[in-house]
This record gives C-alpha cells, structure tokens and sequence, in this order.
C-alpha cells in the first residue's frame, strides 16, 4: 500500500516537474519570439527607411548596386539564419517586409531628357577635370522645326529685283561701236533748228507707269563715273545724291524750277534734282546733271531735242517725252559708242555738242 503511495507521489512530481518544464520552455520560446519579432519590425522599419531613403536619392550609379544586392543578401541569410534556429519565429512576409522594385526612369515615356546620376564616390580622382556626361536625349523626342538658311558671314544679302530705271541707273553704261548704224545715222541728219522750233514750248509730265522714278539714296554717286577723263566730265564724277528743305535751295541756287513731277536746280551750265525741295513732288527718271548747253534751258525741253535728234537718226524708238528713263540712255549709249564719245547714258556737254546743240 505504502509502495503504491510511494509510486503515485513519484509520478505526481514527474508530471508536475516535467509540466514545470514545458511552462519554461513555453516562456522561453514565447520570449524568444517576442525578441525575433522586434528584431523583424526593427529591419523592416530600416528597410521602409532606406528604401524611402532611395526613392528620394538620385538613381544609384553603376558602382553603387552591388554594394545594395551585398546588403540585401546578408540581410537574407540572417534571416534564413534565424528561421532555421526557431521556424516558429520566422516572420510571415508582408508588402512592406518585399523588397521594393527600384523606379524605372521615366525620361523615354515622358519624353524628356534624363538627369546624368551622380559622380561615383570611388573615382572621384580618376575622373577629376572630366566633363560631367551628357544628358541623355529623349527617345521620344518631338522632331526639331528645320531652321530657316543663314546667310553666310561676309556675303552680301540677296537683292531685290529694282525698276528699270533703276536697274539702269545701278551699271556702268555699255555699249558696242555699230559703223553700220552709224552709217545710217549719217543718211539721216536731222535739222537741229526744225528740232528746236518744234520743242519751243515743250512741257514733260510725269508717267510712273511706264518711267519709273528712282528713289533717294544719301551720297549716291554715278556708277563708273571715276573712269571718264576730262574737265568736261567733272560734274559727273563729283556728284552725290542730297536732300535739303525749300529754305536751303532758296539760299544756295536762284533758279530752281518745277519740271516733269520733280524740282531741279541750275548750277554751272547743269541741271539736278532737288531731293527734298518739295516732298509731295519727286518724280525723278535719272538722278544726276543734265547738261544745258549755253542757253540753258529747261531739262525737259533738252531732254526733248537730244529725244527728237536720236529718233530721227535711227538710235531712239520711244517716244518724245522730255525724261530721261532707260530707253533715252540706252540710245545716248549708242550714239555715244558710233562717235567715240565717252559712253556715259547721260547728257553731258560733249554728247550735246556733237548733236549740234551746245
């Protein structure tokens, strides 16, 4: 009986020792997990931490990402560490524990430039004086507009195609000697008396629609007049475009007169044009002198007898108009050229002289 006894107290405190036991394994394990997950939440508040750490950061240069993928794969071996040690401790993975995918750049979808990364801490010296690396272009790039042609440096811009009387005005007068129209020319020599008495009192008007008047042009001067030699060419060679007010040709020239549209001064045995006298009327066909002969006369009227002398040898075939526009100095070119006359395109004193009307 007392063996019984003896065998069912010996049990009894088997049981409670070994239930005692279990309670402390128990404890220790819920202890240990308690401890595995701090320790979990503590890594995973670091990881959150880093990795917002990271989105913040520029892209990692190339030098950079395998120092992350060492950090990232001793991270995993302790934890595979801790997990073989106790299962029961292991973590259950949860979205913020996942290792987050790394921001694709977004400068090929949106179409922008992507900014270079950052110069990598361990070549600093080797790529020190380096240029920082280009941006990188957009794939997507919208295509540039073409530029308009730029004119070369030192080339002079396109001109504008310009009247007839001033495309004339713009070369030097040419012409070729021609002895058969000068020989014909010297059938029919017209009677400068009949010329004159006929022209007596001729008045040129204005006709901008088939004579068109020159613009001004400050200074210009007459192209290829630094070639003609002699005194009687001077007027030509000295002369510039300029422009004064009513006041100042009033008190430099007495004889100024109104003719064809246009306002023209007298000095020293020549007419000009006088830019500026009276801006509503500057209808000029020729800008430079006309000479006047030793009467002097009005520019129309001289104009109108060398017209009248030309046509009727055979060089002028417009009609008689009293201004000098492009079809007058071209027939001037030819009788200049036929009587080895300096070719000027202009009436100056030898030209008037030859016709037999100086």
């Amino acid at each position: 009986m007392n063996m019984k006894k003896l065998i069912a107290a010996l049990v009894a405190s088997t049981l409670a020792l070994a239930l005692q036991v279990h309670a402390q394994q128990d404890d220790q394990q819920q202890q240990e997990k308690k401890k595995e997950r701090k320790k979990a939440r503590a890594e995973e508040r670091q990881g959150q931490n880093a990795s917002d750490d990271q989105a913040q950061r520029p892209p990692a240069g190339p030098g950079e990402r395998p120092a992350q993928k060492r950090a990232h794969a001793g991270q995993r071996a302790q934890n595979q560490e801790a997990a073989k040690t106790n299962p029961a401790a292991q973590p259950e993975p949860t979205a913020e524990s996942q290792p987050k995918a790394e921001p694709q750049p977004k400068a090929e979808a949106e179409g922008t430039a992507q900014p270079a990364p950052p110069p990598k801490k361990g070549h600093r010296q080797g790529n020190k004086g380096q240029p920082p690396p280009a941006p990188q272009a957009a794939a997507t790039a919208a295509p540039a507009k073409a530029a308009p042609p730029v004119q070369a440096a030192g080339t002079a811009a396109p001109a504008k195609p310009a009247p007839a009387a001033q495309a004339a005005a713009a070369t030097a007068p040419t012409a070729q000697k021609n002895p058969q129209r000068k020989a014909a020319a010297e059938a029919k020599k017209p009677d400068i008396a009949t010329i004159k008495s006929r022209n007596a009192n001729f008045h040129a008007q204005p006709k901008p629609e088939t004579v068109v008047s020159v613009t001004f042009v400050e200074n210009r001067t007459i192209v290829g007049a630094q070639n003609w030699q002699g005194q009687r060419y001077n007027a030509f060679r000295s002369y510039h475009s300029i422009r004064h007010d009513r006041a100042w040709y009033a008190s430099h020239y007495p004889r100024v007169v109104l003719i064809g549209g246009g306002y023209y001064y007298f000095n020293a045995g020549y007419w000009y044009p006088a830019w500026g006298y009276a801006p509503t009327q500057q209808y000029y066909a020729y800008d430079g002198p006309i000479y006047a002969g030793r009467q002097a006369e009005p520019p129309d009227k001289v104009i109108a007898d060398v017209q009248s002398s030309l046509q009727e040898m055979g060089y002028y075939t417009g009609e008689v108009d009293g201004l000098l526009g492009p079809l007058t100095r071209e027939a001037l070119n030819g009788y200049q050229a036929d009587y080895d006359l300096t070719v000027t395109g202009a009436i100056d004193e030898p030209t008037l002289e030859a016709l037999g009307m100086a």
